[in-house]
């Protein structure tokens, strides 16, 4: 057995996965994570509150295309977030969403904070930053997110138009239809990458950012949107067909979806960090196994 595992420490990729497995261990990625859910818990809807209010700003954006945007949720997180729309559509007044808003930007931020927090842990950066420029970078970091979902829909829109307009000139509308189905679906994947390597390269503290050039943060936003999307479809599927959270939550069961999808997604952002430090750490070091960060060696160094 420990021939084989020297072996194995002779292959870069295994180099590789242990010492992600040991950061994962040593950084507690599971208990941040479930912080980082709570925290995702309570700035969710008012972000949706805020999110919502800029979307009533924007006349060319329908709302028909968030709803398919949620179609890839969970059926009881859908269920969920489609009738907190429907409901602040009914009965909030444009006047006291706005004001909703605001004070959703400041609560939304809540669950950044933690998130930033927890890509310092990875890179091994101490956070120097006082709990108010931790406030404002959340607070910017909020807005920004707003912003580029917002961009991600108007992009949806136009795109559409501006694709039907083109394809009616050359004759061929018909084909459209399937073109568009097809990259409709890449642009928010587009998007998702981008929000989530900007979050892994600005994240830092200002003493080290410079450390984490863009290039180097996109490997991140990769695992973590296709990550993301992989372990949120294989959640939706395990959850459609099974009654165990109905069952034993009852009226509760689709909270409960709730906070275990938030938390899956959590250690799916946090494992991004992660990711993206390994590569750092082994660019700088060349592959060098540490033994100080190795799952492996510390098991072959142990007593038989």
């Amino acid at each position: 057995m420990k021939n084989l595992l020297k072996k194995l420490l002779k292959h870069k990729f295994i180099i590789f996965i242990d010492n992600f497995l040991y950061r994962i261990k040593s950084n507690n990625v599971f208990a941040i994570s479930a912080q980082l859910s709570y925290f995702l818990f309570l700035s969710l809807f008012p972000f949706l509150i805020v999110f919502l209010n800029i979307l009533s700003f924007v006349s060319i954006v329908r709302m028909d295309i968030l709803y398919s945007f949620i179609q890839y949720l969970p059926l009881d997180v859908q269920n969920i977030i489609s009738n907190f729309i429907k409901d602040l559509a009914i009965d909030s007044s444009k006047g006291l969403l706005s004001i909703a808003a605001i004070a959703g930007i400041w609560t939304a931020s809540a669950g950044v904070t933690p998130v930033v927090k927890a890509i310092n842990r990875a890179y091994d950066y101490e956070e120097t930053r006082s709990y108010f420029k931790l406030k404002a970078i959340s607070i910017v970091f909020t807005i920004a997110l707003n912003l580029l979902l917002l961009l991600v829909f108007i992009t949806l829109v136009l795109g559409e138009f501006i694709g039907k307009e083109l394809f009616n000139f050359l004759g061929i509308a018909h084909i459209f239809v399937d073109i568009w189905s097809k990259t409709r679906l890449i642009i928010p994947v587009v998007f998702m990458i981008i929000i989530f390597a900007l979050l892994y390269k600005y994240s830092p503290c200002l003493v080290h950012r410079k450390r984490v050039k863009l290039r180097r943060a996109i490997p991140g936003g990769l695992f973590t949107t296709f990550g993301w999307i992989l372990t949120s479809n294989i959640f939706s599927i395990y959850v459609t067909n099974s009654n165990k959270f109905s069952t034993t939550y009852g009226s509760l069961g689709g909270l409960i979806v709730l906070l275990i999808w938030l938390y899956i997604s959590s250690i799916i952002i946090v494992l991004g960090g992660e990711f993206n430090a390994t590569l750092e750490y082994f660019r700088k070091n060349n592959y060098k196994v540490d033994s100080k960060r190795s799952i492996i060696v510390k098991t072959l160094n142990k007593p038989s």
